[in-house]
């Protein structure tokens, strides 16, 4: 991919580095930390085998990575942004143009080589488009009283970006074995008194919980509490991955490996398996868990690709994101509160509210 840009981020703060030629070496323009040319050179190697890397921890993570691919068909015409403000790689087609990092907003996304770069086994297909993101976004805002007004008229909507943003998709099972102390209570009128007797059960459970394809996403720009918040997919409408499905968006590569992410898998299949354990306790008035033995059985994983429409703005210094399920809709963002609306707002109704009690205690004397 002869003629496109490789774009030299500092290691350490990530700013853009520019080659001095009077020092004889790559200078960062932030914070002005300087490396030699064989520094640099060692350091993007280190970067480019990460994917390759992710094999090599199975072992250690008892996964079954054996259908995970390292090869993408039409590489040669696929093409790579690195984002200088915040580090986020993005692929892309050859024909799309990438003016603006759906993470950070910053708009001088460059192109950048394109190798090494770990294949998806599926991608979900956009299903909403940009418009219905725009539109979507607009009603989120409506009805917002202390939303700040030239916030939502400063806010680019029209930049929203459709992402596929990169998971990890887990199978496996989990053996349960759970204890619970359950609770029932009748009560009997003795005089004037009334006695409730509480009697308490231990119930117990064992049973085997399976998973499939369990999601987590292995992006470290995209906050985990956005992508939980715009869950589900519907996983029925999965493809084998195509590059036939990227041109018009971006794909970011995973930045978070395997052994990263298994820890919040845990968590997911832990959770979800003492939930589904606990509905079967039926007939008692409470529930509470009093000891539990969950070992998990470790299955294959998946690499996919999910979308999501993505809007990084700023207003007063502080950072907003905004994401879409591109397949459902559903959308997640946080909002600035107009202060000055909020407590004239708050002070209308407590001096509407104290004239009211005080007419009422003066009607009554």
């Amino acid at each position: 991919m002869t003629g496109q840009i490789v774009n030299y981020q500092c290691p350490a703060c990530t700013g853009p580095l520019h080659f001095n030629g009077s020092s004889g070496m790559l200078e960062c323009d932030y914070c002005f930390s300087k490396f030699t040319v064989e520094e640099i050179a060692k350091h993007y190697e280190s970067q480019n085998t990460k994917a390759a890397e992710a094999f090599s921890e199975q072992k250690e993570t008892d996964w079954d990575l054996s259908e995970l691919s390292s090869q993408w068909e039409n590489a040669d015409q696929m093409k790579a942004y690195i984002c200088p403000s915040c580090s986020a790689e993005l692929i892309c087609d050859e024909h799309t143009a990438a003016t603006k990092c759906p993470y950070c907003g910053n708009p001088t996304v460059v192109p950048g080589q394109f190798k090494d770069s770990l294949k998806p086994d599926y991608i979900l297909p956009f299903k909403y488009s940009q418009d219905d993101a725009i539109e979507a976004l607009k009603k989120y805002y409506r009805g917002k009283k202390f939303l700040p007004k030239e916030f939502s008229e400063q806010n680019h909507i029209e930049e929203i970006q459709g992402v596929y943003v990169p998971f990890w998709m887990f199978d496996g099972k989990v053996h349960a074995n759970i204890t619970f102390d359950a609770t029932k209570s009748h009560s009997l009128k003795q005089g004037q008194f009334l006695i409730t007797n509480t009697d308490h059960f231990d119930v117990h459970r064992v049973g085997t919980v399976s998973f499939e394809k369990i999601p987590v996403d292995c992006s470290k720009r995209m906050p985990d509490g956005h992508m939980d918040a715009i869950e589900p997919f519907d996983y029925s409408m999965l493809k084998e991955f195509s590059t036939a499905y990227l041109p018009g968006y971006l794909a970011e590569r995973s930045s978070l490996s395997v052994k990263e992410c298994v820890d919040r898998a845990d968590a997911r299949v832990q959770n979800s398996t003492v939930q589904i354990i606990k509905e079967d306790v039926i007939g008692y008035e409470s529930i509470t868990e009093k000891q539990r033995n969950l070992q998990i059985e470790r299955g294959k994983i998946h690499y996919a690709l999910l979308p999501v429409y993505l809007l990084a703005t700023k207003y007063q210094n502080q950072d907003y994101l905004f994401a879409m399920n591109g397949q459902t809709g559903k959308l997640i963002g946080n909002l600035p509160v107009d202060k000055t609306k909020y407590w004239t707002t708050f002070l209308s109704i407590f001096v509407g509210v104290t004239l009211a009690a005080g007419t009422l205690l003066w009607l009554m004397l």
